[in-house]
């Protein structure tokens, strides 16, 4: 290489790595869009506004909600994927929009490994596996028992192709080397009513949904999909505990950028929300959620999503 040219790209370089620290401080002086991958209110919506309020109040400048539903989620990270890499416009995503979609979409337009960058994590939460209290199976063991013995039998519902509603189930039947029939509903209360009324055999869904449920006696959780046991019930055992081997499924949210944005600006925003989930007012909520704040560095959330994208791609299946 041309000696001019080498001294030319070190000079680059130089100059670059000196305005970093300029860069996070100036950053944010304008308006944040926080995009949200659901409608207003529900659970995503309420949880990414309380976590932009926060990061408002922290960096002085507006962030502004801005709900894009549809597509499963994949609307809303597609418009994060095709913004500018300038940490203006960020992505409030979850576990459909970073892992399922991607991993078992035939066309989700974004690989969240390569087009996103991870900024910080702030939950993970757990599911249940449920069964009404009349039905023959007390356990998980006594569940996939049942359903070697009778193939294509149990029925499954979900709440759309590809969410964790659905891949639970699809999940279960790779662990636990099983078959049954995944029944599609357009939502979790849908197939919540279809299991009470017998219609279907099972079910995954989230603890704010299931909660009232379990508590009153009208279905019977059977596990619950985390690592360890959870303290809202006890006396139920993880998938691990209950046989099937290596079954953890956890519902997670976090915040991430364009991939090329700056490392200082994603540092500081990183910084910001880990802050407000030390927060005694944010713990509440999530605790509310049936989830946990997670603290964890951007390179540590990047791991998680890489994982999360291999193990989901790994159960053989393709939605549309």
């Amino acid at each position: 290489m041309p000696r001019m040219l080498l001294a030319w790209l070190i000079g680059v370089c130089a100059a670059l790595h000196a305005t970093d620290p300029a860069v996070a401080q100036a950053y944010p002086n304008k308006v944040i869009k926080l995009i949200v991958p659901a409608g207003p209110g529900g659970p995503t919506d309420i949880l990414g506004r309380l976590v932009g309020d926060r990061m408002s109040a922290a960096l002085g400048q507006p962030v502004v909600v801005d709900n894009r539903g549809g597509g499963g989620g994949a609307i809303a990270a597609r418009a994060v994927a095709s913004a500018e890499p300038d940490g203006y416009t960020l992505l409030f995503g979850n576990t459909a929009t970073l892992a399922n979609i991607p991993a078992v979409s035939k066309g989700a337009g974004y690989d969240p490994t390569r087009n996103l960058a991870a900024v910080a994590k702030v939950m993970d939460s757990y599911m249940l596996l449920v069964v009404r209290p009349d039905a023959p199976w007390k356990s998980v063991s006594d569940l996939v028992a049942y359903a070697k013995a009778n193939p294509g039998k149990l029925n499954h519902g979900a709440a759309g192709a590809g969410n964790l509603t659905h891949l639970g189930g699809e999940l279960l039947k790779v662990k636990a080397g099983v078959d049954f029939v995944a029944v599609q509903y357009k939502s979790s209360a849908e197939f919540n009513t279809a299991l009470l009324g017998g219609q279907i055999d099972l079910a995954f869904d989230n603890v704010t949904s299931l909660r009232p449920f379990v508590d009153s006696g009208q279905l019977r959780a059977l596990a619950v999909t985390s690592a360890q046991r959870q303290a809202d019930f006890p006396a139920v055992p993880t998938m691990i505990e209950a046989g099937v081997p290596d079954y953890v499924m956890t519902a997670f949210f976090g915040v991430v950028a364009l991939a090329g944005t700056p490392a200082p600006v994603i540092a500081k925003l990183n910084a910001v929300i880990n802050d407000a989930l030390r927060t005694e007012a944010l713990q509440a909520a999530l605790k509310k959620l049936g989830a946990v704040p997670t603290i964890e560095s951007p390179e540590q959330f990047a791991a998680f999503i890489a994982a999360e994208m291999h193990k989901w791609s790994e159960i053989g299946i393709k939605v549309d």
